[in-house]
């Protein structure tokens, strides 16, 4: 069997820590290695003051995982620096993930230990999975309940992920994919609409404002070349002088103007009167300027028809890791029996069993708990919906859980997750989570 990734998978093998394969070579000593085991991902908490989290990021992780091979760079890498020995390297040179994986959709909303990712496999083919499972997880849930936060500040218009140069070249189409899936309407990062078929939108920088002779000449070429319904930067010079030239070379039909300094919400209020004044009352206004989800809620008394957003979001807006854990809950014993094991000590106590999870609600459809079952399926009833979904099977992808329409699917999965909450936990209030997590 060909055990190389597909062309479009890069090898994500080293994308692990050292441990990682300095226990594989351990448990093939002991003879451990093969026990079949589950591990889970989870969040122990949720950020201060946060009433909810976002999944994102597994559609790329299991395409990952999928890619998960080491070939002879990657085990030349291994020989030469001595982190493994021969018989590891023969162990590694056949690895293949060949177990289960369950988890949460992306895009549904989760709660202190909700069990976001479950794997089943043995210990060998799960336990160096761990890095790279939650170094994805981490980030891209991460961005996704930040942009969550922002597209319920923003109270239905629409946001443009717009942060590919506040963070790593790799991350950047990672954030843009999380924000859309949390509702965002666009990216400026190609790769990612590349990837992932998002849209992909732009203007100017003022850089292209100033290579011209005359603002006036940089409006004329833009408008030239992208047509009127382009969206012009007017701030690089005098706000006023330029809105009303750009209205002079574009006429009524000029899509949008973008403001990007200042106190945006009284600039957005009188370009707004300027705009109506002289007839383009059809051309948007676009705000950027390191925004984040409290200054968007700031300009919902502003006119402002659209918000570009990037280093907050792609930082996590305070919050850049989800905190998540990825724990051993389950192994068989000698009987070939699966047993609980889990961790004790103080603060850092985990809870074993594999576990299931659903979320009941009451009688208006609002979500009242996260009920999570150890061992078995806690009861349903007619109030409640099961939140595992199957991802992969004996190392399989399952259809639908990775490329552009698992985007499309986790983002309408987070709408009508959100809808599932009370409402006051769109508002930016802190509290605790919204819902409490509850086992059976």
């Amino acid at each position: 069997m060909d055990t190389s990734p597909a062309p479009d998978r890069p090898r994500t093998s080293l994308f692990t820590d050292h441990y990682e394969l300095t226990m594989f070579q351990a448990a093939l000593e002991s003879g451990a290695a093969h026990r079949r085991t589950v591990f889970e991902a989870f969040a122990r908490g949720l950020p201060d003051g946060r009433r909810y989290g976002v999944v994102a990021g597994t559609g790329r992780l299991l395409e990952g995982i999928a890619g998960f091979r080491f070939g002879q760079s990657e085990l030349d890498f291994l020989a030469r620096t001595g982190v493994v020995n021969a018989e590891t390297l023969d162990h590694l040179a056949g690895y293949r993930f060949s177990g289960d994986i369950w988890g949460y959709p992306e895009g549904e909303a989760y709660f202190p230990n909700s069990p976001v990712l479950i794997v089943e496999s043995t210990f060998a083919e799960a336990c160096i999975l761990e890095t790279y499972v939650l170094s994805v997880l981490n980030h891209d849930s991460a961005i996704a309940s930040a942009a969550s936060r922002m597209i319920s500040a923003a109270g239905g218009r629409p946001c443009i992920e717009m942060g590919s140069r506040r963070t790593q070249e790799e991350s950047a189409p990672a954030a843009a994919r999380a924000a859309v899936i949390a509702g965002f309407a666009a990216t400026s990062n190609l790769e990612a609409g590349r990837r992932y078929g998002l849209r992909t939108v732009g203007t100017a920088a003022h850089s292209f404002t100033l290579l011209h002779d005359s603002e006036r000449e940089a409006f004329a070429a833009q408008l030239a070349s992208l047509g009127p319904g382009t969206t012009l930067l007017v701030d690089t010079y005098d706000v006023e002088t330029a809105v009303r030239t750009a209205v002079e070379l574009a006429g009524d039909k000029l899509g949008a103007v973008r403001l990007d300094s200042g106190d945006l919400v009284a600039q957005a209020k009188w370009v707004r009167t300027l705009l109506d004044g002289l007839g383009n009352v059809h051309t948007k206004i676009v705000v950027t300027s390191d925004l984040d989800e409290f200054s968007v809620a700031a300009l919902r008394s502003a006119p402002a028809d659209a918000y570009g957003i990037g280093t907050s979001l792609v930082t996590g807006s305070g919050a850049p890791t989800a905190g998540m854990v990825y724990k051993l809950v389950s192994r068989t014993n000698e009987a070939g029996e699966f047993v609980p094991v889990a961790k004790t000590s103080r603060n850092k106590a985990t809870v074993g069993g594999r576990k299931y999870a659903l979320r009941r609600f009451d009688d208006g459809g609002t979500a009242t708990q996260e009920v999570i079952g150890v061992g078995h399926p806690p009861a349903a009833g007619p109030k409640g919906r099961a939140l595992l979904q199957q991802f992969m099977k004996d190392g399989e992808l399952i259809p639908g859980w990775t490329g552009p329409a698992a985007v499309a699917r986790a983002r309408r999965r987070h709408a009508d997750s959100l809808d599932e909450l009370a409402a006051e936990v769109k508002r930016l209030q802190r509290g605790a989570p919204a819902i409490p997590t509850i086992y059976e």
